[in-house]
C-alpha cells in the first residue's frame, strides 16, 4: 500500500486553510505515525511509501518533516505530486536523508513545470539521485506516451506505477478495460522481466463500485 498524506492529515478548510495545514505537518508529534505503521503492521498490509504534494509553495520545514514522517513509518521510499520548481527544493532534503523520491505524474503537458513529459522526469533525476518515477500508466497515456515503452527504458528508475485506465487525447478516467491503457501489456512486462516494480491500483474514475 502506498499511503497518501490526504488520509492522514486533518480536512482543514477556509480562508487559512493552507496555513492551518503547514501548521499542523510541521507540528505533529512523528509517534502519530508510528502508530499508523503499527496498524499497518498489524493488519499484515506492507506499507510501501508515503505519498505527500511537493508543490511551488511547499516550505523548507514542511520538506523535511515529510522525510521525518517517512522515516517514522518506516519507509524508504516518498512518492508525490509535485513540479519541478518544488522538486528543486527537494532534492537537497533526498540527498541529506538518503530517501528516494517517486514523481507521480499527470497529464497536463502544457505547463513545463508539472510532470507529464518524459523530459520532466529527466530534468528531476539529473537534480538528485535520489529521484525517480512513479509512472501513473493512465496519465501517461492521455497525454500521448507509450507507458510500456517507457517502463522498459527505465526500469531501474522506477520503484512503483500506478494503474488506472484512461482514454487518449486527454480522455477521462475509466473502469479497467474501457479505456486505451495497456494495463495488461505493462503488468505482462513486469511479470516476464521480473522487475520488481510494485503496481498499485488507483481508483480514480467516477462510479461507486468500491463500496
Amino acid at each position: 500500500c502506498e499511503l497518501w498524506s490526504g488520509h492522514v492529515e486533518p480536512a482543514i478548510k477556509g480562508k487559512d486553510a493552507r496555513q492551518k495545514l503547514r501548521e499542523w505537518r510541521t507540528s505533529v508529534s512523528l509517534d502519530e505515525f508510528r502508530k499508523i505503521r503499527k496498524k499497518f503492521d498489524d493488519a499484515g498490509v506492507r506499507l510501501l511509501s508515503y505519498s505527500c504534494a511537493f508543490r511551488d509553495d511547499v516550505s523548507e520545514e514542511e520538506i523535511k518533516r515529510s522525510f521525518e514522517m517517512a522515516k517514522a513509518l518506516g519507509v524508504k521510499l516518498l512518492t508525490s505530486s509535485a513540479t519541478l520548481k518544488g522538486a528543486a527544493k527537494v532534492a537537497p532534503f533526498a540527498d541529506r536523508y538518503k530517501i528516494h523520491v517517486a514523481m507521480h505524474n499527470h497529464s497536463n503537458v502544457k505547463d513545463p513545470n508539472e510532470f507529464a513529459k518524459p523530459e520532466s522526469f529527466e530534468a528531476a533525476m539529473k537534480m538528485s539521485r535520489y529521484f525517480d518515477v512513479n509512472l501513473d500508466i493512465g496519465h501517461f497515456v492521455a497525454a500521448g506516451y507509450d507507458p510500456v515503452r517507457y517502463i522498459t527504458q527505465h526500469h531501474a528508475r522506477i520503484p512503483c506505477i500506478h494503474l488506472k485506465d484512461r482514454k487518449k487525447d486527454q480522455g477521462a478516467n475509466m473502469p479497467f478495460g474501457e479505456g486505451d491503457t495497456p494495463i495488461k501489456q505493462c503488468l505482462q512486462l513486469l511479470r516476464d522481466r521480473k522487475w520488481k516494480i510494485p503496481a498499485n491500483i488507483e481508483y480514480e474514475y467516477k462510479g461507486a463500485d468500491t463500496m
